[in-house]
């Protein structure tokens, strides 16, 4: 895939991040276009990015003051944040979703076979989610526009969030802090950790009282 193409798609992420987490209900009109982004892109998606990308998460998963048991993995991709949090955390049972096809059907070939018992991926939509409310005590979005509602509502009490940018500022889908907060603080999450790793950064929230 050439670089116009990629650096084509990158603006078109950047834009739809934007316009999403500024106006919820326009996710509809860039749904299927950005499926069908990724869905290109998948085949050489694992391969993209080396262990640096990562460096932002693995902060903030380093700093839960107890390891979690039922994780979820927004934006999952080829599974990457995913294998992280289950080599991490030998107990916890991960689950990766996205909203490509393609890219969870590369997931699922890439993962290993000692992860396949406590890691599965399926195919969902962040702003619909197919889980019960309060299903999960962590959820991580790397790289991932934030559907606030629908994480507040399958983040447990007590529960956390990390939002991890592979590059900060220079992430095509990025989120400020000063957002994620003002978002997150009303829907009832607090004690707000901001970090930085390599080139990227990080938001850690902690879910509280039902609101």
């Amino acid at each position: 895939m050439s670089e116009l193409v990629l650096a084509a798609g990158r603006r078109f992420a950047r834009l739809t991040t934007r316009a999403v987490v500024a106006r919820p209900r326009v996710w509809g009109l860039f749904r299927g276009p950005l499926r069908r982004q990724f869905d290109r892109l998948a085949a050489g998606w694992e391969g993209r990015l080396g262990p640096e990308a990562l460096l932002p998460l693995n902060a903030a998963l380093e700093r839960l003051p107890s390891p979690p048991r039922r994780v979820l993995d927004l934006g999952t991709g080829t599974g990457k944040a995913a294998r992280v949090v289950a080599s991490r955390f030998p107990e916890a049972e991960v689950v990766g979703v996205d909203l490509s096809p393609a890219m969870i059907e590369e997931a699922r070939k890439v993962l290993p076979t000692e992860l396949s018992g406590r890691v599965r991926f399926e195919v969902a939509d962040a702003s619909r989610l197919p889980f019960e409310d309060g299903a999960f005590d962590l959820v991580v979005l790397l790289n991932m526009i934030p559907f606030f509602e629908e994480l507040a509502r399958v983040t447990a009490p007590g529960g956390r969030i990390a939002a991890a940018s592979s590059f900060g500022s220079q992430t095509p889908i990025y989120v400020t802090p000063e957002t994620l907060r003002n978002r997150l603080a009303p829907l009832g999450f607090g004690d707000f950790e901001e970090l930085t790793a390599g080139e990227g950064s990080a938001l850690l929230a902690t879910r509280g009282a039902l609101v």
